[in-house]
């Protein structure tokens, strides 16, 4: 495997959906990852946004992981932290070191920007997942809680 680590920019519209192609498969949600994916300029302005981090290992021109953060820039102190929103690895490509990869990769970024931490969540039953963020990181016990927009719900 001749596996290179890009972090796209707002030329890379075509690696932009071949990832969320990718996050619609794996994450067995097509809907939300490929069926009304955003149109051509808003990912140019979203890749082109310094506190967008998107990455893509790529085999043989073929996205086979990747992984969106965002750059959260704080209020109480002069800093930031970086939020991993989605991060997948192709089923055929698991298990490899692909994921640990792109985080370390996400790391230099984060070390680059200044900001003080990475975090991820990871959901109850994703054993994987939680094995390799254990591996990297410290496990912190939060609650989550989705706020619906519409106040009528």
């Amino acid at each position: 495997m001749s596996m290179e680590i890009k972090r796209l920019d707002n030329n890379d519209i075509s690696l932009m959906r071949s990832l969320l192609d990718l996050f619609g498969e794996v994450f067995d949600d097509v809907k939300t990852y490929c069926h009304a994916q955003p149109e051509t300029p808003y990912l140019k302005r979203l890749l082109a946004n310094p506190s967008f981090f998107t990455l893509v290992a790529i085999d043989d021109n073929e996205v086979i992981a990747g992984l969106a953060a965002y750059e959260l820039i704080k209020f109480e102190q002069q800093r930031s932290e970086i939020y991993i929103y989605d991060l997948a690895v192709s089923k055929h490509y698991r298990r490899q070191g692909i994921a640990t990869a792109l985080i370390n990769y996400l790391r230099t970024i984060a070390n680059e920007t200044g900001a003080y931490v990475i975090f991820v969540q990871a959901d109850y039953g994703d054993e994987p997942a939680i094995a390799l963020y254990e591996k990297l990181g410290i496990r912190e016990q939060v609650l989550h809680f989705d706020i619906a927009i519409n106040h009528e719900e």
